[in-house]
């Protein structure tokens, strides 16, 4: 009785083993390569349970995440025959589990070092076509992107697709670092220079343009003051026609009180003229009057 138990434990165990040998599961970031001895037969399982032959299949697992590499720090040469200590890191995955298998074996750190060497030569050619200054300034997102669209092309025939590629720090040596400063102040400063020349042109243009303007205005403001005075001139004129021409014998009586007035204002003020000169003719009396006067004086 107990031997037939101990019988059916070890076939209980052995079919256990052999159903554990004969499936497989795939997770969802993961890929699985499916091989009888050593050819691939398929790449492309889907998530979840899988049967395969023990001892005729075995199965290789490779992640499908998006891998980071970092590299350690090089140097650089650019058109200047400048040294750059050029700190940068790879992010990329795999996209063809099989095409991968061909070309790294599945090794993810020999992967790792195919795309550092691609990612290394496109840099290198990107910074000897660029002077420093070009190379630390805005243009370098455009050369990464550019370095980026040649170097995936070439990743693409190892399986895997490159990311990304950033460059983490770019660092001067000490004996070139004095030298491109200096020339990078020297043209922050001419371009400064140039700015505040052409604000002076600006500035001298705008007051010449205010002058101008200035010039115009008090002159048209002169020429209808002049033609508004001369048309009053001219109202007034005709007023005082117009006045005349009713009653001259008063319009002159009233002018010559206005002359009075304007001769006898102050005090001490003498005037030399001759007792019958025209500016007196008011003040004398008429010869109607003396003959109106003429006889009461009679009696």
């Amino acid at each position: 009785m107990g031997t037939r138990i101990n019988i059916i434990l070890a076939i209980v165990v052995l079919a256990a083993i052999g159903v554990s040998m004969s499936v497989f599961t795939v997770h969802e970031r993961e890929y699985a390569l499916k091989f009888r001895f050593g050819e691939i037969l398929r790449d492309d399982f889907e998530p979840g349970l899988h049967l395969k032959i023990p001892i005729v299949n075995n199965v290789m697992k490779l992640s499908s995440q998006v891998l980071t590499h970092n590299n350690p720090t090089e140097e650089f040469l650019t058109v200047e025959k400048k040294n750059l200590l050029v700190d940068f890191f790879i992010k990329w995955r795999i996209i063809d589990p099989g095409e991968f298998y061909r070309a790294t074996r599945g090794d993810t750190r020999m992967a790792s070092m195919r795309l550092t060497e691609i990612t290394r030569d496109g840099i290198r050619n990107e910074f000897a076509r660029r002077t420093v200054q070009e190379v630390v300034s805005a243009e370098r997102a455009e050369m990464m992107d550019a370095m980026l669209a040649r170097a995936s092309q070439t990743a693409r025939g190892l399986g895997v697709e490159l990311v990304d590629v950033r460059v983490k720090r770019i660092d001067l040596p000490d004996e070139v670092s004095d030298s491109v400063f200096n020339r990078m102040r020297q043209e922050r400063a001419r371009v400064a220079a140039q700015l505040r020349a052409e604000g002076e042109e600006l500035s001298e243009m705008i007051r010449a343009d205010a002058d101008r303007q200035r010039t115009v205005i008090v002159a048209e403001a002169r020429r209808d003051a002049q033609r508004i005075r001369g048309e009053g001139d001219a109202r007034a004129t005709a007023t005082y026609a117009d006045a005349f021409n009713r009653d001259r014998e008063f319009y002159s009586f009233h002018r010559s009180l206005h002359a009075y007035r304007e001769s006898f204002g102050g005090n001490g003020d003498i005037l030399v003229l001759e007792p019958d000169s025209e500016f007196f003719k008011h003040m004398m009396p008429s010869a109607e009057s003396i003959n109106r006067v003429a006889p009461n004086t009679r009696d």
